[in-house]
């Protein structure tokens, strides 16, 4: 529990296991890559345009 602790990890983390060479695993928090990319892009499409995309999918 301590390393889990120590690397920052909490109840309810979401976690990937990764082969890291034989015998050996790696635990690595998942993230969510919507969450992390949301926003990093701004000013791409003109104002209303993805809404205008969506609305074509109606």
């Amino acid at each position: 529990m301590e390393a889990l602790r120590q690397a920052g990890l909490k109840p309810g983390d979401e976690l990937r296991v990764e082969a890291a060479g034989a015998g050996r695993i790696v635990l690595v928090r998942a993230v969510d890559l919507i969450e992390r990319h949301a926003g990093k892009a701004p000013g791409v499409y003109p104002p209303g345009y993805l809404d205008q995309l969506r609305d074509e999918w109606r």
